[in-house]
């Protein structure tokens, strides 16, 4: 791995568990690939007492002499204590170790029972020791049934839970500090916030070599990636490519998705709810509703890589060979600002917060029958209402006058009577004087560059 990046917060919040007197038992998970296994090793860096397992795919009794022998390493006394489980754990926590077991999910999958087993030594010894132990997990839905829900054996018992999130857009640019403000949106809305992807960033190259040599070229660290990563997840990834691919391709209605993926209406909720749980898709809904109860879903793939790679590369193989160095230029170029677009939009929203000085209770989109806004942020004060353009042409004031209509049909059920509506555009290409001059004599109408949206920091 390369330069580690942010995580402070992570950071911090492992250290004083280290130090604690008490007994801390942390479940760190997340999508493949965000750095949770970098991020235990730097925080355990400097420190002696601690034992870091890295589970594999093996025989449990395997797994279980490979723990035996990274443990002794570290504590010698340990080789006289018997092989199991229990034991072992029990003796380090009479040492007050840190101990990680990284990709738990393995170990279940061998032995059912030791979720069970764990829960029974943490009860009756680690509880009272000033222990340390971290179970490290990426497939969601064992961490979720095993370790985190009610019914699981462990459940009640952590202190502490990283679920870890992409890097913003401004932790990204880390990675291609040179880049301009619209070349690093660009290469965030290609590679996302996930550190592992962003490192096979050469910074020293222009974007579309990046592009064309990490994901495009069949020779790419990226160029199977997302369909490895499915493979590794799911029985039958086939289904799941076609409703993608209908995703990267701006489906996002539930018959939309079906009718291009050739999907069986009936049977696509379950697909997607597979989906959602492995966190690369995810359902929206206008902000102004409620999540349990709206019914105008619409569903998009969260993981930047994988919008890219089922927009350009999957099902494009054969034409990305004959093509070879030219793909980029010849594929992408043309369609990336359009594909760069609802992701611009995504950015916007989640910046929204650190460039009004409104507290904002909700922001997201909105959208009914044709109506539809790219931002709307809900506040105590009234509404802050946004467009979005990652366009060549500077925006006018006609995109104003469109976004003060579309606003004035929203409904909210909580909006102050005397709120007074903000006015906030977003623009690749600048704005027109007209449109400059307005805003200089409004104080309800702001305009934001590239510039603004990564510089700040939002948390999420």
């Amino acid at each position: 791995m390369g330069h580690f990046v942010d995580r402070g917060a992570e950071l911090g919040q492992l250290t004083d568990c280290y130090e604690s007197e008490t007994a801390d038992f942390v479940v760190i998970y997340g999508r493949r690939r965000l750095g949770k296994s970098e991020l235990v090793r730097q925080s355990i860096a400097d420190r002696d007492d601690t034992v870091y397992y890295q589970a594999v795919e093996s025989t449990a009794p395997n797994q279980l002499e490979q723990f035996i022998d990274t443990a002794t390493t570290q504590f010698p006394s340990l080789r006289n204590v018997r092989r199991d489980w229990e034991v072992l754990l029990e003796a380090l926590g009479e040492e007050d170790a840190v101990v990680v077991i990284d990709e738990f999910p393995f170990l279940i999958d061998e032995d059912n029972s030791l979720p069970s087993r764990i829960q029974r030594v943490w009860d009756t010894a680690l509880q009272e020791t000033g222990m340390t132990l971290i179970l490290v997990g990426s497939s969601i839905s064992v961490m979720e049934d095993k370790v985190l829900s009610g019914s699981a054996p462990l459940y009640g018992r952590r202190t502490a839970t990283i679920d870890l999130a992409p890097l913003s857009v401004a932790n990204a640019r880390e990675f291609f500090p040179a880049y301009t403000p619209e070349t690093a949106i660009t290469a965030w809305s290609i590679y996302g916030g996930t550190p592992y992807y962003l490192q096979t960033i050469d910074p020293d190259q222009s974007l579309g070599t990046n592009v064309q040599q990490t994901i495009l070229s069949e020779r790419g660290l990226l160029y199977s990636e997302p369909e490895f990563l499915l493979r590794t997840e799911l029985r039958q990834p086939n289904t799941y490519f076609s409703i993608l691919r209908a995703l990267a391709h701006g489906r996002r209605t539930p018959n939309e998705i079906a009718g291009m993926a050739g999907v069986d209406s009936g049977s696509l909720s379950t697909y997607l709810q597979k989906l959602r749980r492995l966190r690369l898709v995810e359902r929206h809904i206008p902000v102004t509703e409620s999540p349990t109860s709206s019914k105008r879903g619409r569903y998009r793939i969260a993981a930047p890589l994988f919008r890219f790679w089922f927009r350009f590369v999957y099902g494009n193989q054969d034409q990305l060979h004959v093509l070879g160095d030219d793909a980029y230029d010849e594929l992408v170029a043309p369609d990336i600002a359009d594909y760069v677009s609802p992701l611009f939009e995504r950015l916007c929203q989640r910046t929204l917060p650190e460039l009004v000085d409104r507290p904002l209770r909700d922001v997201g989109q909105w959208w009914f029958k044709e109506h539809e806004l790219d931002v709307l942020g809900l506040t105590d004060a009234g509404l802050v209402a946004g467009e979005c353009k990652f366009t060549s042409h500077p925006v006018s004031e006609g995109v104003l006058a469109d976004l003060e209509r579309t606003a004035s049909e929203v409904q909210w059920s909580k909006e102050p009577a005397d709120g007074e509506t903000m006015y906030v555009l977003f623009s690749r290409s600048g704005y027109t004087t007209d449109l400059e001059h307005t805003a200089a004599t409004r104080d309800d109408v702001s305009l934001f560059e590239l510039s603004d949206l990564i510089t700040t920091d939002p948390t999420s």
